[in-house]
């Protein structure tokens, strides 16, 4: 008896499909819609960005970027903040950025969110690290930790006053308190 299969997009179908709001990851020949965000979810990408930025855009190290679609390794994600080292941010001839990054970002960062499942996140962020993402991070709000990806596939974890690994060259501290910390108005 012969199991009728679904037919398995490839990346350059994938990548010709109109853009999904929030966007959607295309990673083993699988679509996964990210969930929307949320509020701790949105306060932690955007404090993120600013945080990075605020240090390495003006010294011209790296730039932090929300939501980005990224297409490497066969692949085409959005990680909730991709920094990319200055020098390797894709550029027209005439210097201009451009709109599709093929390369992997140099440090990926996802928020887990309450609906997300830790399988697929991690997946992600393991295809990154093979591809030659340096550092990956995976916030969990839930319980409050941070995991770091590291190249080799090694994971560590993070809690309450661990300081947190940086991608080099970014002259920043954080702890995963600190992390938290913002997420609180008192």
């Amino acid at each position: 008896m012969a199991i009728a299969t679904q037919p398995q997009l490839t990346l350059e179908e994938f990548l010709k499909l109109p853009e999904t709001e929030p966007a959607s990851d295309f990673i083993n020949g699988e679509i996964i819609q990210k969930p929307m965000p949320q509020g701790e979810h949105s306060l932690l990408q955007a404090t993120l960005c600013e945080t990075i930025n605020g240090i390495a855009r003006s010294q011209k190290i790296a730039l932090a970027f929300p939501e980005l679609r990224c297409t490497f390794g066969g692949a085409s994600i959005a990680p909730d903040v991709s920094v990319f080292r200055w020098d390797r941010i894709p550029k027209t001839p005439s210097g201009r950025i451009v709109n599709r990054f093929e390369i992997h970002p140099d440090w990926a960062i996802e928020i887990l969110s309450p609906d997300q499942r830790l399988k697929k996140v991690l997946s992600k962020l393991f295809h990154c690290s093979r591809n030659g993402t340096k550092l990956g991070w995976l916030i969990n709000p839930e319980d409050e930790s941070v995991l770091g990806i590291f190249p080799g596939q090694r994971v560590e974890l993070y809690e309450a006053a661990d300081k947190l690994p940086i991608l080099d060259g970014i002259e920043l501290e954080l702890t995963v308190e600190q992390v938290f910390g913002w997420l609180s108005f008192t």
